[in-house]
């Protein structure tokens, strides 16, 4: 079971933190749009400004484990980690406008679809462009 673990460390990481990413994500989303009565695009864009934050840290720091602070390092990762995030980003923005504004779809189901979809394009991002590791 270790050994599976330890080929597997970062798939499972990655999973266990977006499903946290996932939750800030819904969280946000929910607040902004029920408590706060934001518009279903802008809930999702300040949900998904929130969430990103969160996914970098815990992508850089725990899933990947790139440690280094350094400049160089990160004038690599931050534009490459976010110009990414902002592809999906627009891919949740469409799926949340299609499913709930045009189908009329229960907007937090639409959410977790949406996140599941986002999710997986992510981690493949992350793993083989972003903090691949460096020889």
């Amino acid at each position: 079971m270790k050994d599976l673990y330890l080929r597997y460390k970062d798939m499972f990481l990655y999973l266990f933190f977006g499903i946290c990413t996932t939750a800030v994500n819904i969280l946000i989303y929910y607040i902004c749009a029920h408590w706060l009565n934001f518009s279903t695009i802008v809930s999702t864009a300040v949900a998904w400004v929130l969430a990103v934050v969160f996914a970098f840290v815990t992508n850089k720091l725990f899933v990947f484990e790139s440690r280094s602070w350094n400049r160089k390092v990160l004038a690599k990762e931050v534009p490459s980690f976010f110009l990414c995030r902002a592809a999906t980003g627009g891919l949740d923005i469409a799926i949340m406008y299609v499913g709930v504004d045009r189908m009329g779809l229960l907007d937090v189901g639409v959410k977790v679809i949406s996140n599941v979809v986002v999710i997986i394009l992510n981690y493949m991002a992350s793993k083989w462009m972003i903090f691949k590791k460096r020889k």
